[in-house]
C-alpha cells in the first residue's frame, strides 16, 4: 500500500489498510472531496436560515433534517470506506471525483427541496454518489479475498436502500405517496441506511484508522463552524450595506464568534484518536450520534445569521423564534456531545452537572427577548457556552494535572 503523500499509481491492488499504520492522515484527495460538502452545507444553512428569518422555522426543520442526512451520511459513506481502502490510485480518485460531482449536483438542488419539497435534484446527486460508491465496494469485493464478502454485503445493502429512495421519489412525484406518508417512509429509509454498516461488518470488520477517522470528524466539525462564522459574517454584511455600524451590530456579531469559540474548544477537550482504538465497539454509537451533533451545528449557523440580521432590519419571525433559533442548537450540540462523542473517551470530561445546568439556563433565556431584545439573550447563550467551558477547563486541570488537550498526533 503505497503512503499517503506518495505518487499516485495508476493501479494499485485494493487491500485494505493496516488499522494501526504508523502517520495516517487525511489525504489531499480526503481535504478536496471535503470542499465539496462546504458548497452542500452552505446551501442547506442558508435555506433554513432563510426559513427562520420568514417565519416557518418549524415547517422548514423536517426539510432541512432531511438534507441534511443526505449530505452527512454520504460524506459518512465515503469517510469509512476510505480509512479502510484508500488505494490513491487512478480508478480509486475517479470514482471519488464522481462523488464529488453529485455532491454539487445534490447541493444545487438544496432550495427546491426546502423550499418546494422538489426532491429530484437531491435525488440525482444522491444516485451519481452512490453508484460510485457501490463501484468502489464491488472494487474491494474483487481485489480483496478476505474482505470479499463485507464488500459485497456494503454494495448490496446501499443498492437495496437507494432504490428504496427512487422508488420514494418516484411515488412522492406520482401522488402515490402522500405529504403525510412521505416523512415515516423517509425514516424508514433513514433507518435502513444505518442499518447497512451493521448487517455488512457482521461477517468481518472493515479495517478503518481510528487517528484517521477521528481526524476526518474533526475537520468536518471544523467546515461545520466555518459554515457559521460565514453565516454570521454574510449578515453583518447585509447589515452594513443597511445601516449604520451600531452597537447591537457589533456586540450580536462578537458574542456570536465567542459562541462558536466556546462550543469548538468543548469538540476537541480532548483527542478522540486513542480512545476509539481502545474502544471500537463504540464506534458505530459515537459516529452515528454525529449526525445531531453536525445537524445542531448547522442550525446554529442558520440561527445566528438571523439574529445578526434581525439587528439591521425588521423580520418576519418574532423575538422569540430568532432567540429560540439560537438556543436551541447550542444547547442540543451541549448535551449531543456529552452523551455521545464524551463517553468514547473514557472520563468525564463534560461534567454532568455543568452540562444540564447550563443547557437548562441556555434554553429558558429566549422567553425573555420581549423584554431585553435578541442582542442581550444572544450575548447571555455565549457567555453561559464560555462558563461551561472554562469550568470544564479548571475542573479537568484539577483532576488530571497531567492531562493537556492537543490535538490527534499525525
Amino acid at each position: 500500500m503505497p503512503p499517503s503523500g506518495a505518487v499516485c499509481r495508476v493501479r494499485v491492488r485494493m487491500r485494505p489498510r493496516e488499522i494501526d499504520e504508523p502517520h495516517r492522515t487525511a489525504s489531499q484527495l480526503e481535504l478536496l472531496f471535503d470542499l465539496t460538502f462546504v458548497v452542500a452545507v452552505a446551501a442547506v444553512t442558508a435555506r433554513f436560515a432563510h426559513d427562520i428569518a420568514d417565519g416557518n422555522a418549524v415547517a422548514g426543520l423536517v426539510p432541512f433534517l432531511q438534507v441534511f442526512f443526505a449530505v452527512w451520511w454520504a460524506w459518512m459513506n465515503f469517510t469509512w470506506f476510505a480509512s479502510s481502502y484508500d488505494t490513491d490510485d487512478v480508478a480509486y480518485r475517479l470514482l471519488t471525483m464522481v462523488q464529488m460531482a453529485g455532491v454539487l449536483v445534490l447541493a444545487a438542488g438544496v432550495p427546491a427541496a426546502a423550499g418546494r419539497s422538489d426532491y429530484r435534484a437531491v435525488a440525482i446527486g444522491y444516485l451519481i454518489m452512490r453508484t460510485a460508491l457501490v463501484a468502489q465496494w464491488l472494487r474491494a469485493g474483487r481485489e480483496d479475498p478476505a474482505g470479499r464478502r463485507t464488500a459485497l454485503r456494503y454494495a448490496l445493502g446501499i443498492t437495496v436502500a437507494q432504490a428504496g429512495w427512487i422508488l420514494w421519489l418516484v411515488s412522492a412525484e406520482a401522488g402515490i405517496l402522500t405529504s403525510t406518508a412521505q416523512v415515516p417512509f423517509f425514516v424508514v429509509l433513514a433507518f435502513l441506511e444505518l442499518a447497512v454498516p451493521r448487517w455488512a461488518e457482521r461477517t468481518s470488520p472493515t479495517t478503518w484508522h481510528p487517528h484517521h477517522i477521528a481526524e476526518r470528524y474533526g475537520l468536518f466539525t471544523i467546515i461545520l463552524f466555518g459554515e457559521s462564522v460565514l453565516a454570521a459574517s454574510n449578515a453583518v454584511a447585509r447589515g452594513l450595506d443597511e445601516a449604520d455600524v451600531n452597537h447591537r451590530l457589533v456586540v450580536i456579531a462578537g458574542s456570536g464568534l465567542v459562541l462558536l469559540f466556546a462550543l469548538w474548544w468543548l469538540y476537541f477537550l480532548v483527542p478522540a484518536g486513542t480512545s476509539l482504538n481502545d474502544r471500537r465497539h463504540l464506534s458505530y454509537r459515537w459516529g452515528y450520534g454525529h449526525y445531531g451533533i453536525f445537524a445542531s451545528l448547522a442550525a446554529l449557523g442558520a440561527g445566528l445569521e438571523v439574529a445578526v440580521e434581525q439587528t439591521a432590519h425588521d423580520l418576519k419571525a418574532s423575538p422569540l423564534t430568532v432567540c429560540y433559533a439560537v438556543a436551541i442548537p447550542a444547547a442540543l450540540y451541549v448535551l449531543l456531545l456529552w452523551r455521545v462523542h464524551m463517553p468514547i473517551l473514557g472520563a468525564p470530561v463534560l461534567r454532568p452537572a455543568v452540562v444540564l445546568c447550563g443547557t437548562a439556563a441556555i434554553v429558558l433565556l429566549p422567553p425573555a427577548a420581549a423584554q431585553t431584545g435578541v442582542v442581550t439573550v444572544v450575548a447571555s447563550i455565549s457567555a453561559i457556552c464560555v462558563v461551561m467551558t472554562v469550568l470544564t477547563l479548571v475542573r479537568n486541570r484539577d483532576a488530571s494535572p497531567e492531562r493537556t488537550p492537543i490535538a490527534d498526533p499525525p
